[in-house]
């Protein structure tokens, strides 16, 4: 299904959020993104498991864990219905242990397949501490903002990651997702295209109260 968006549930009005899921539903948008804050590894509180687990819907459930210590909490995501967890590399001491344990994780939709572990990176963060952790990966989050603000503006340097991440993975041999989150707006959709990226998390400019649906459209196609 690459490329394609993911789209952020908790931009969405909390009021209607069934209707909003329905609207996602009608579009060939297949995965919906949770952002998961926990007040420490960021200065915003939002869901947790009990969340995740009450939404009901076709749609590939995408966690992005911005929490501290990840290690004794992925499981409640996995038991919650995540499809693809993403735990950032600064939030815990032993990064390489909470994608080993992940890796040994049957998935609660589909007992036939695991979870699809992904790592993310803050702006600030060096690509050279992927390089233990690429055999335990099927996905690397680029972040385009520094997680827990909002209002912020895409890092135009995150091109530069890209193109240098894609180098990386070539030269391992690997075939891994490419993924960029935050700042993500329908005008830039296209320049994310032109860096090949796979996966878009993008929230707001989908939900922006005025028609979901069309602004989903718009982006996918834009990819």
């Amino acid at each position: 299904m690459m490329p394609t968006i993911s789209v952020g549930i908790n931009a969405a009005d909390m009021m209607t959020l069934g209707s909003e899921l329905s609207l996602l539903e009608q579009t060939d948008v297949k995965l919906v993104h949770f952002d998961v804050m926990d007040g420490c590894f960021t200065t915003m509180m939002t869901v947790g498991p009990p969340f995740i687990k009450a939404l009901k819907t076709p749609l590939l459930k995408d966690v992005h864990l911005m929490i501290e210590e990840p290690l004794e909490k992925v499981e409640a995501y996995v038991i919650a219905g995540a499809d693809l967890i993403t735990v950032h590399v600064e939030s815990s001491t032993h990064i390489h242990r909470v994608l080993q344990k992940l890796g040994g994780m049957e998935n609660a939709n589909d007992s036939s397949r695991g979870v699809i572990r992904g790592v993310a990176l803050n702006p600030g963060t060096s690509l050279a501490v992927l390089d233990p952790l690429l055999d335990e990966v099927e996905l690397i989050m680029l972040l385009g903002i520094n997680p827990g603000w909002g209002g912020q503006s895409f890092i135009s340097t995150t091109f530069s990651r890209i193109a240098e991440l894609k180098k990386m993975i070539a030269a391992r041999g690997k075939e891994l997702l490419v993924c960029v989150d935050g700042g993500i707006t329908r005008e830039n959709i296209g320049d994310m295209a032109e860096a090949s990226v796979d996966l878009v998390v993008t929230g707001s400019a989908v939900f922006d109260g005025k028609d979901p649906v069309g602004n989903a459209r718009l982006m996918l196609e834009a990819l």
